[in-house]
């Protein structure tokens, strides 16, 4: 038994990739949510790799629900529901592990429309066949955060601009890309508006968002 950890690894991140894999029988797995970032920056600041679990889910799910419902009408489980079964907190996962996964689907995360166009994608080996992990952008993970912007999450994007300051304006087109009820979308901006203004040498230039 492993003692319970706060704090995730990129190891971890291959723990969970394995296991909704094998699980699954699937060869793409989303990680969303804040330990999504491990997949395009493994060493982060420990205070944004501070979770207890991770978000995941197989890009097969749909089809996995599908077929359990074929074989059992009656009670077909959600693929989120049996991620969390087997994985979650308490479980024999979490035990071993120190972390859990977090069952989510594709409609957890408040994402741009076109977040898999700047996929992070990174190739993990399960049992001898190449799985991919996915895993939205930084910037598009912050506007995730932003688009619910709990405590928890401003602790986040003030955090991650402290250490890689973000290109505010790019923020803001993502922001109203994402189509957010108006009174979230001029809430997250009025946020972004706050934050600490980088110096001139850390200014970031702004990409080409085509």
């Amino acid at each position: 038994m492993k003692q319970p950890s706060f704090v995730r690894t990129f190891e971890d991140l291959v723990e969970t990739v394995r296991a909704i894999a094998r699980l699954f029988k699937t060869d793409k797995v989303f990680i969303i949510g804040s330990q999504s970032i491990l997949l395009s920056w493994p060493d982060a600041p420990i205070v944004l790799r501070t979770s207890g679990e991770i978000d995941a889910y197989p890009e097969n799910a749909k089809i996995w629900e599908i077929t359990q419902k074929e074989l059992d009408p009656e009670y077909p489980p959600e693929a989120s529901e049996e991620i969390n079964a087997l994985f979650g907190e308490g479980s024999d996962f979490h035990r071993e592990h120190g972390f859990y996964i977090d069952g989510v689907d594709e409609n957890t995360a408040r994402l741009p429309p076109d977040w898999t166009k700047r996929a992070i994608y990174r190739e993990v080996e399960v049992d001898g066949r190449q799985v991919l992990a996915v895993a939205p952008c930084p910037e598009d993970v912050i506007v995730s955060k932003l688009a619910r912007l709990s405590e928890k999450d401003r602790e986040f994007v003030e955090a991650y601009h402290a250490a890689r300051p973000l290109n505010r304006d790019l923020i803001v087109e993502r922001i109203k890309a994402t189509k957010l009820e108006q009174a979230f979308q001029e809430q997250a901006i009025a946020f972004v508006g706050r934050l600490a203004k980088p110096t001139q040498n850390d200014e970031p230039k702004i990409p080409n968002s085509s």
